[in-house]
């Protein structure tokens, strides 16, 4: 029987006292009653044990009965209702993204219907549901999180490629039969690569755009009541009157002379504005689009919203070329087909978050300009000075609710005193108290043991973990502050590591600090540095399973587009701020990750000045013990103490102006050198093979 490590002496003892009257009464009458009485208590341990532990564990439904956790949730009814809903449309088949019509990775309660028909609340899935057949895809990081959280009325396909989708529906399915889909939360390459595999199967995707699962979910949650807001002019270089004409300044320069700009992403009409809201939780976006010509702005947003303040802010009384004419949210599609109507206009739309619901309707072709991104996506990722200087300015007092994080953690685990959940309130907590805080930027990922194998794992009352000193732990948290977002990732251990955890930390490490340290030519892309992430890792067989970093906002959200090291990210140019987070997770074991935010600048080098290097802004030190000195090369060595020497100059004089003296001391302590003096001063004028000979000297 397969208990958990941290379960219960109840069994070993029915065990025993079974052995015990086998022994003793194996030749009495009624020995044979004994033990039936004894496996009887034994079987009804086993199932207390598992509903005890039930939290952690994950469905079973091949066991009779099958066995649910407590966090899966049921579905039946619902299914039930939506086939129902189905049957008028004559589909065979629904499709239900996990997103909203803006195509957004974090989406607000009201657009949770993937989660609320199936259970599962992972930011990455796609549903189909049949008359006979619900099924989930989604990706390894949330695999386990599937097991936990759906009920057996689902299955999970452990792939999110279209391909496989569509391939499990041509199978399900018969030539001539319908698929059903809500164009709203299709995008444009989206529904492409749908209809590519699926028409020469003489399958029929057809367009709903009025969502059955909106139709059955009769307690859907409502929009947030809250009125927008502007940033502060302290946070501003550019007013939005500036941004717009540099926006139209890039319409203009465009060879194919479009007249229209549409914006769909939430944060590209939140950026081109200056406006904040709050309809997605972590995130300060609110529901809108934007349609911008040469002479006017059209912004469709729950008008209700808008005070008398930002209208006139926003210029909404008039109609000249900074006049921002206020329209309702649900207007969009029919203004987008007036305008369209025009003779000689031409709509520029960014494929990557305009959705097919309002790219079908601009026809003929000769009225449409597409790209990957739109130009306010790719003028938003480069950050001017302002930015730049505030979003530094934002790490420094973010490390400052990190480093209290870890020294209490470091003080309140040997006690036995902390759960996975209360760490995630306590660095919350601290970070509600620095100023300028607006919240959580995500939902914190505080992680032990074989729950940090799971790289998005967040916990709850039901699956929280007390923390132990024998286990590692990864925290990966942020912030939501005025002049900036924040993420940043630490693992640790208290006790004694072991030497694969030792050597994993190690090497991610120093993925990490090969990223940061690399010169690479202006407009690189990331996807053709990435790999100095994994190098020390690829050595000896190790890997992970996640990107190696994404962009991050202003007080926008924590993964912004299109900044970052996959293959449709934008080329690298000063002024983009990026993650940089390689890890390793062994699976129901531990789990690592090294999560920094860099800034992209310009650096000369001997021959040449086009040159970028990264410039790591997240400021909190790494756990010393889980560092193995003797495999990080001395120029690696040489980038931490240069590091730490940056970590006491920013983050100690905050520290000691905040009042937190044992912080303080805890950061001189953890920001110690790892060369003697004297010994990184001689790097430079050394050979390869010298370092290496003198390289265990220098760590004396």
């Amino acid at each position: 029987i397969h208990i958990h490590s941290q379960s219960h002496t109840h069994l070993p003892r029915c065990l025993s006292v079974c052995r015990f009257a086998w022994s003793r009464w194996s030749k009495m009458t009624f020995s044979g009653w004994i033990l039936a009485l004894c496996l009887v208590a034994l079987e009804g341990e086993r199932h207390a044990a598992h509903a005890e532990e039930g939290a952690s564990s994950e469905r079973n439904c091949s066991s009779v009965p099958p066995y649910l956790p407590p966090t899966a949730v049921n579905t039946t009814l619902r299914l039930l209702q939506l086939r129902a809903a189905m049957k008028p449309h004559n589909i065979s088949a629904y499709i239900i993204p996990g997103t909203d019509a803006h195509l957004s990775e974090y989406i607000a309660p009201y657009d949770a219907r993937l989660a609320w028909m199936s259970g599962f609340s992972g930011s990455a899935g796609t549903a189909v549901v049949t008359q006979d057949k619900a099924v989930l895809w989604t990706d390894s990081r949330y695999w386990v999180q599937a097991e936990r959280q759906m009920d057996c009325n689902w299955e999970l396909e452990r792939d999110v490629s279209v391909s496989s989708i569509t391939n499990w529906l041509i199978k399900e399915t018969k030539e001539g039969d319908e698929v059903g889909f809500d164009p709203f939360l299709f995008s444009v390459d989206t529904f492409a690569a749908y209809k590519t595999k699926l028409a020469p199967a003489k399958r029929v995707l057809t367009s709903i755009p009025d969502n059955l699962v909106d139709e059955i979910w009769s307690e859907r949650p409502p929009l947030p009541p809250d009125s927008l807001t502007r940033l502060p002019d302290e946070f501003i270089e550019r007013t939005w009157q500036n941004k717009v004409d540099q926006i139209r300044g890039q319409m203009m320069d465009n060879p194919y002379k479009p007249t229209a700009l549409l914006l769909s992403a939430l944060d590209e009409t939140a950026w081109l504005f200056n406006l904040r809201g709050n309809d997605i939780p972590f995130n300060p976006f609110f529901y809108s689009y934007t349609l911008l010509t040469f002479d006017k702005i059209w912004l469709f947003v729950h008008t209700e919203r808008v005070t008398e303040e930002l209208k006139v802010y926003l210029n909404s009384s008039c109609d000249t070329l900074h006049c921002v004419q206020l329209l309702n949210y649900d207007s969009v599609r029919e203004h987008l087909m007036k305008y369209l109507e025009e003779p000689g206009v031409r709509v520029w739309v960014g494929t990557e978050y305009t959705n097919q619901a309002l790219y079908e309707l601009i026809t003929p072709e000769g009225k449409l300009l597409q790209s990957t991104y739109s130009p306010v996506l790719t003028t938003k990722a480069v950050k001017v000075d302002t930015e730049q200087r505030i979003l530094r300015e934002a790490h420094i007092r973010d490390a400052v609710a990190v480093m209290q994080l870890l020294l209490h953690l470091e003080r309140a685990v040997p006690e036995g005193m902390e759960t996975e959940l209360t760490a995630a309130e306590f660095v919350n907590e601290c970070r509600s108290k620095q100023k300028y805080s607006r919240g959580p930027s995500f939902e914190t990922i505080s992680a032990s043991g074989p729950n940090a194998a799971l790289a998005h794992y967040s916990p709850s009352k039901e699956t929280a973990r007390q923390l132990r000193v024998d286990e590692m732990y990864l925290v990966d948290s942020g912030g939501q502050y005025l002049d900036g977002t924040t993420d940043i990732t630490r693992t640790v251990h208290w006790g004694k590591p072991t030497a694969l955890q030792k050597d994993a930390f190690t090497r991610v490490l120093k993925g990490n600090i090969e990223i940061s340290r690399t010169i690479f030519p202006a407009g690189t892309k990331g996807v053709n540095i990435e790999m100095l992430g994994r190098r020390a890792l690829w050595e000896v067989g190790l890997n992970y399973g996640h990107g190696t970093g994404h962009g991050v906002g202003n007080y926008f959200g924590v993964h912004e587009w299109p900044v970052g090291f996959q293959s449709n990210n934008i080329p690298f140019q000063e002024g983009m701020f990026t993650s940089i987070e390689p890890g390793y997770y062994k699976e129901n074991d531990f789990g690592i990750r090294i999560e920094d935010i860099a800034l992209a600048r310009s650096i000369k080098t001997e021959h040449g000045n086009n040159y970028l290097t990264f410039e790591t802004v997240s400021l909190v030190p790494y756990d010393r013990k889980l560092i193995n000195t003797t495999i990080l090369s001395l120029e690696q060595l040489v980038w931490l103490d240069s590091y730490y020497r940056v970590i006491r100059e920013k983050v100690g004089p905050e520290l000691k102006s905040q009042g937190l003296t044992e912080v303080y001391d805890w950061m001189i302590e953890n920001t110690q050198p790892f060369l003697t003096d004297g010994a990184s001063a001689v790097v430079a004028s050394m050979s390869p093979l010298l370092l290496l000979l003198l390289l265990p000297l220098a760590l004396l």
